[in-house]
Order: structure tokens, then C-alpha cells, then sequence
């Protein structure tokens, strides 16, 4: 009985970790030479910005949803249409999810390390690929 509730304090605590690392990165937004600006728009037509990775695969620009907080990502699914912010140019985008040998070629890529993994709760990954219009 006594290792159960070891073990559940530990679960609480782990989760406990993962919200508040997740909740100060997107308080935060930390930007630097490898990340960029994603400006979607919700179905209210507000725009919003989110900092998130540049990533690069066989010469293609990608970004990644990689949190458990995601907005963005289902904003972008619902309007494709985006505007990208990189060292102080902005340009508009189509973002296209990524599937099956991509998706894998991307993330082989792009790897992220178990540190970050296990920060982030194991969060699946999901990517779009970043056509210019």
C-alpha cells in the first residue's frame, strides 16, 4: 500500500512538472536565431502569434506543435493560411500537415532529446510543411 502512494505522489509530481514547465515556456515564448513567429487566425478572424521552432528538412520549412498546449496548431488546421515572421520579415504561408514518410523523415531530422521529452510529458508531435503563397 505504502509503495502506491509513492508511486501516485510521484505521477501528481511529474505532472505537476510538466504543467509548469509547459505553462512558463508559452507564458514566455523565448525566442532566438532558430525560432520564428506563426500568426494564425481563430474562426472569430482574430489574430494571434505564437514563437515557435524553424525546423528544416531536403531544403523545406517546417514547424512542429510539440506541447500539449496547442491552439495554434488547431487554428492552423482550420485555416491553413498563415502568416510567418522570421528576423523581422514577414511573409504568408500555406501550412500543410505533414503524414506518414515525411512526418517520420521530418522527426528523424529534428529530434528532440529525452531531456525535452520528458519535460514536456511525452507530448506527441505533429508537423506542417511551410509553402510561400
Amino acid at each position: 500500500m505504502k509503495a502506491v502512494k509513492i508511486f501516485t505522489i510521484l505521477i501528481l509530481v511529474y505532472v505537476g512538472m510538466v504543467i509548469v514547465f509547459e505553462s512558463l515556456l508559452g507564458y514566455y515564448q523565448p525566442e532566438n536565431q532558430s525560432t520564428l513567429i506563426i500568426t494564425t487566425t481563430d474562426e472569430d478572424g482574430i489574430e494571434k502569434n505564437r514563437v515557435l521552432a524553424r525546423l528544416e528538412s531536403n531544403g523545406q520549412l517546417y514547424i512542429a506543435a510539440n506541447h500539449w498546449p496547442r491552439a495554434w496548431y488547431y487554428q492552423t488546421l482550420d485555416n491553413p493560411n498563415v502568416q510567418i515572421t522570421f528576423e523581422g520579415d514577414t511573409s504568408d504561408y500555406l501550412a500543410v500537415p505533414v503524414t506518414g514518410e515525411e512526418h517520420e523523415r521530418v522527426n528523424s531530422d529534428n529530434r528532440h532529446s529525452i531531456v525535452f521529452r520528458i519535460l514536456v510529458g511525452f507530448a506527441p508531435r505533429y508537423f506542417f510543411r511551410l509553402e510561400p503563397r
